[in-house]
């Protein structure tokens, strides 16, 4: 996290205490955790046998899920340190080949052309600034002719009210507004960054990649417990994803 401040610092730090306070649970969804299908079809084939690093891992799920589709290598990196190290625990106890790094996003602090491929999403690119400079050690981390993959809240997620009758915008939320309060998870004063399509997309191709695809998805990666949102129903969209090359 490279310029969300103090507080969000602070959040994220108590808030990646549940990986270890819960590591049994984490454990039990880490046996069988899986990509979403979209990503599954995105990246069936570039995926087997890749070196992956995936920035702003969390709890490493994810990184499991790729390598079973058949990654050589998976390098998570992290800010939290509970994050990091309960995440190497689980990888180790599974014999699966991830590792794990803490490092202060956007630089990774890695090799030039070191990977195959550079995962992120489910909730990374809120907590960054500068998706330019992000995008920019994304393609220095690639190997030339292989991929960059995100699947990432859409921007217009932050808008929509959990009303269970109605689709509606917060009154108190704006698209081109620059950031605004978490008021769910990590919450605790965390302030996520917010990022138009239109700006994800420019500094993609500015950072030197070739977009292959793009795509829009209703679903949700993440529903909050208890909650029925009629914003889910199919109509608006809640996710997205980039596949792009390194030009």
């Amino acid at each position: 996290m490279d310029a969300t401040g103090n507080e969000t610092r602070a959040a994220w730090a108590v808030a990646s205490r549940k990986y270890e306070d819960e590591y049994a649970e984490h454990l039990a969804l880490a046996r069988t955790a899986e990509l979403l299908p979209a990503e599954v079809d995105a990246l069936g084939d570039i995926v087997a046998g890749a070196d992956v690093v995936h920035p702003m891992s969390g709890h490493g799920l994810d990184d499991l899920a790729l390598a079973r589709l058949g990654a050589r290598s998976v390098h998570g990196l992290d800010y939290s340190e509970a994050a990091v190290s309960s995440a190497q625990r689980r990888a180790d106890e599974l014999g699966l080949p991830c590792r794990y790094t803490r490092a202060t996003l956007p630089a990774s602090g890695l090799d030039d052309a070191c990977a195959d491929l550079v995962y992120t999403g489910k909730g990374a690119l809120i907590w960054l600034a500068d998706l330019g400079a992000l995008f920019a050690e994304a393609h220095r981390l690639l190997r030339p002719d292989r991929h960059l993959y995100v699947y990432e809240a859409h921007p217009l997620v932050p808008l929509w009210d959990w009303d269970a009758d109605e689709i509606q915008v917060r009154p108190d939320r704006g698209y081109f507004a620059p950031a605004h309060v978490n008021d769910t998870f990590p919450g605790n004063g965390a302030v996520e960054r917010q990022h138009t399509l239109a700006g994800i997309v420019t500094a993609c191709l500015v950072a030197g990649f070739e977009i292959e695809e793009l795509h829009e998805h209703p679903e949700p990666f993440w529903r909050p417990e208890g909650f029925t949102a009629v914003a889910w129903d199919g109509r608006v969209p809640n996710t997205f994803s980039l596949l792009a090359r390194r030009a």
